[in-house]
């Protein structure tokens, strides 16, 4: 018989990419969307006991997203000087890449040259679809707010779409390709003692959504076993990044993504969103040739 608490983490999984998508474009990157994910279905977690006294769910989580969202927006600005003199929640990359296809498909970086309430009104209405009343819970906010933001957005993105595209090809160093080069084809080679022997005995290890440990071994035995993959050298939202690709098909583009944390040349973190392929959804994604 499932337990309530079972029902919840089923709904929870049900809910994460569509959760993954707001984070991501409240956060201008799939990784840190990510981030945002976790650590707000955390709290839900920790806040189930209070949950009988709610009454729309899935509304109840999102407001959670959406205040950790926020909380990491402020925590990223008061990192960098150069936003020390604005409100966090105004926070806007002037470099932010423009696109002229249909709000669902804007690019994240576009999202992050909107105020956060317009952000999070247009990415709830015209990404998520919800309604005028569900926004106004998430965000707490009345509903001639949630409209003035609402039209105040979708105003400010018709005008991005027709300003030049100023945002400069991210790049690595050359130390970094060549580093990330070598895993990547010793990691096609299936030489996999090689590959461990690049990685520091202690790395982390996670597997999104299903494990974080300390540890790689069974990492590297997992994938000798599938036969679906070929890594690629790539960049993620700007970030060094291995692509994976359909063996029968790379020209098809990235399935999903892996990080590498390098500590000079050992790895000593492993990212993987094989099980969280949602996380590719608006992803900025480039191919190191």
């Amino acid at each position: 018989m499932t337990t309530p608490f079972e029902s919840f983490e089923q709904l929870l999984d049900e809910l994460r990419p569509k959760l993954h998508r707001y984070c991501a474009r409240m956060t201008g990157s799939v990784v840190s969307g990510e981030d945002v994910v976790q650590e707000a279905l955390l709290k839900a977690v920790e806040s189930f006991p209070k949950m009988d006294l709610v009454d729309h769910v899935e509304g109840w989580v999102f407001r959670i997203a959406h205040n950790t969202a926020l909380d990491f927006l402020r925590r990223r600005a008061r990192q960098n000087a150069a936003f020390a003199d604005e409100d966090p929640d105004m926070s806007i990359d002037p470099n932010a890449a423009a696109d002229t296809r249909p709000i669902a498909a804007q690019h994240l970086r576009t999202f992050m040259r909107l105020p956060a309430a317009q952000r999070s009104t247009v990415i709830l209405m015209d990404v998520l679809g919800y309604s005028l009343e569900e926004i106004g819970t998430v965000m707490g906010a009345s509903l001639p707010a949630v409209k003035a933001s609402l039209h105040r957005g979708r105003t400010r993105l018709r005008e991005i779409a027709d300003e030049p595209d100023e945002l400069p090809l991210p790049g690595l160093s050359e130390h970094e390709r060549t580093r990330l080069a070598l895993y990547v084809d010793r990691f096609n080679a299936r030489d996999f003692d090689a590959v461990r022997n690049m990685c520091a005995d202690d790395a982390r290890l996670e597997v999104v959504t299903r494990v974080r440990k300390t540890g790689a071994a069974p990492y590297f035995t997992n994938y000798a076993s599938q036969k679906d993959w070929r890594l690629a050298a790539g960049l993620v939202d700007g970030q060094a990044a291995i692509l994976v690709l359909d063996a029968d098909n790379p020209s098809a583009g990235p399935l999903y993504f892996v990080l590498l944390e390098w500590e000079g040349d050992k790895v000593v973190g492993i990212r993987d969103f094989r099980y969280a392929r949602y996380a590719m959804d608006g992803a900025n994604v480039h191919l190191l040739r």
